[in-house]
């Protein structure tokens, strides 16, 4: 086995958190390596669609039995099309196991900047409601921090990648460092009024997203305003959304410091039983299936939670003989996702002189009002609405004749208002992931196994989320109102969290206040399997926020010489 050189960071993964530890490091000055376990994407470079139009396309709803066959799973999620296909998984090559009665999913996007050219930018702050929550209600593990200390990260993480978003000043719904938000347009400003005016305790508000609206000159480094066009997932060209390939990957590389090898898989973690440290990782090249190892003094794993689960558990050792550093033994536990797929829309009446220009990529939210300020409701924790106005296009399809008939073909349809919820999950200890020793991958590795599920709480949010996004509808005077409620598959809204929680406590948790392993001091874990409980927020930028705070900690214990 080839052993390859020795750095001084090793981190796991190339996607949202992984290039954000890159940057960190590197700045700092220190020798960083990232292992992906996929191809590299380049800004720009390898964007090959990003500018094909729809009819472009030879199957543009990928009908095709080998897309049926290969992305069987993948294709079923909501951004998943012919413009975006490259950017995720074959899933006969990167199967998974769940039990028939507990279906389970996981998108993935194996390449340099992982899902970041593949999320809905939803950014958002948790606030302490979300994180006393585990403590007040008995669910889960308390979290080892508190809003004040995060807040300074939340500053940093937004004002460098750039969010767009109104200050509302909610307590449970903290403001942060915006951009201008995106214009709401006619309709939505008369439904919010509305709203607002029946409910005393909702707002209906521009979404908070990764977008750059209006910036000077030189912000921003190589990247420029958002261009409407929402084609966010074919990659941007213009950088007018964050992802670590037009942001953070390119930072870090300007250092001079980063090495970066693609098509990686780090098979297992070494750990030296002596020093009771780690040490390096033993890896597998995706594409020659050659094998070797590389080296450092530190490693952080930000491969997402499923992968980083799976390769702690693939690491065990006679000191941790059910996965590496899991004394605790809750590694692979309390898997969470959002449960969604509850909405409503209806049709407005009137504003028929009025449209809109551009193709908006984000709408509206309503931030959570249930149980906020105490428990009002018989379930636990909460949701958040969103949602957005929109005229139905002209129907080419219509039937008739003459001038008449002529002109109400240039014209587009109604203006209809939907809203859709996300509920939080909450954290149950027999929600894992585990490996399957029988069954192996073509590289030879164990596939992991999901048994997870929504349960009786998040059954009875689901019935009041229905009602509400009813009440609401009519509320703001909409008609032919249709609500509906879909599946509840855990991994169907790709926010898997939870498998190597922080906590307070080494015996009920895997990592500290800092994302570090309490039982192996120079591993870190920054990814969502950190996360001891979801709240109903899109994690992403906590998730960036916790990666910049467990690096700045990193930083200082290694030049103490701690590691």
């Amino acid at each position: 086995m080839e052993k390859k050189g020795k750095y001084d960071v090793l981190i796991v993964g190339g996607g949202m958190t992984g290039s954000w530890a890159a940057k960190e490091f590197t700045e700092k000055g220190y020798e960083t390596l990232v292992l992906e376990r996929g191809r590299e994407v380049k800004h720009i470079e390898n964007y090959n669609t990003t500018n094909k139009a729809q009819w472009e396309y030879k199957h543009r709803n990928y009908d095709s039995k080998k897309v049926k066959e290969e992305q069987y799973m993948q294709s079923t999620k909501y951004n998943f099309d012919a413009s975006s296909k490259q950017f995720f998984v074959n899933d006969k090559d990167h199967p998974i196991e769940s039990p028939k009665n507990k279906p389970a999913r996981w998108f993935r996007g194996y390449q340099s900047g992982g899902r970041s050219l593949l999320w809905g930018r939803g950014t958002y702050r948790m606030s302490d409601y979300d994180f006393k929550r585990n403590i007040q209600d008995g669910n889960g593990t308390d979290w080892p921090i508190r809003y004040k200390d995060i807040s300074p990260w939340y500053d940093y993480i937004e004002e460098y990648i750039g969010v767009s978003g109104t200050n509302e000043d909610l307590d449970h719904y903290p403001d942060g460092k915006f951009l201008p938000p995106f214009d709401m347009n006619v309709v939505e400003k008369a439904v919010k009024n509305k709203l607002e005016n029946h409910y005393a305790d909702r707002k209906l508000v521009p979404n908070r997203v990764a977008h750059l609206t209006k910036i000077k000159p030189g912000q921003f480094y190589g990247r420029s305003e958002c261009q409407t066009r929402d084609m966010c997932h074919t990659g941007c060209p213009f950088g007018g959304y964050f992802s670590s390939n037009s942001s953070t990957l390119p930072a870090a590389k300007r250092t001079g410091k980063l090495t970066l090898v693609p098509n990686t898989i780090v098979d297992t973690i070494i750990y030296d039983e002596e020093k009771k440290k780690v040490v390096g990782v033993k890896v597998i090249n995706s594409i020659t299936k050659e094998k070797s190892e590389y080296y450092a003094r530190v490693i952080f794993l930000c491969a997402s939670t499923l992968a980083t689960t799976g390769i702690l558990m693939r690491s065990k050792r006679p000191t941790f003989p059910n996965g590496l550093a899991n004394s605790s033994g809750v590694l692979g536990h309390y898997l969470m996702d959002h449960h969604k797929n509850i909405g409503g829309s209806g049709v407005m009446d009137g504003f028929q002189h009025k449209y809109y220009k551009g193709f908006r990529p984000a709408g509206l939210t309503i931030p959570a009002f249930r149980n906020i300020h105490g428990q009002e409701k018989e379930f636990l924790r909460s949701y958040g609405v969103y949602g957005g106005a929109r005229r139905i296009g002209i129907n080419p399809n219509q039937v008739g004749i003459g001038m008449d008939f002529k002109e109400k073909l240039t014209k587009p349809g109604a203006w209809t208002m939907g809203l859709y919820a996300y509920g939080e999950c909450l954290p149950y200890y027999e929600n894992k992931v585990e490996m399957d020793e029988n069954k192996k991958d073509k590289w030879g590795l164990p596939i992991l196994k999901i048994t997870a599920d929504f349960k009786e709480n998040e059954m009875k949010m689901r019935k009041d989320m229905k009602e509400q996004v009813y009440e609401m509808l009519e509320v703001m005077g909409l008609k032919d109102i249709k609500v509906h409620d879909g599946t509840h598959i855990i991994g169907d809204s790709t926010h898997l969290t939870g498998t190597a929680r922080m906590g307070k406590d080494p015996k009920t948790s895997v990592l500290n206040s800092f994302n570090q392993s309490h039982d192996i001091k120079n591993l870190f874990i920054t990814d969502g399997s950190c996360m001891p409980s979801v709240s109903y927020k899109s994690p992403s930028l906590t998730f960036m926020a916790l990666t910049a705070r467990a690096c700045d900690y990193a930083v200082k214990e290694m030049e103490k010489g701690a590691f």
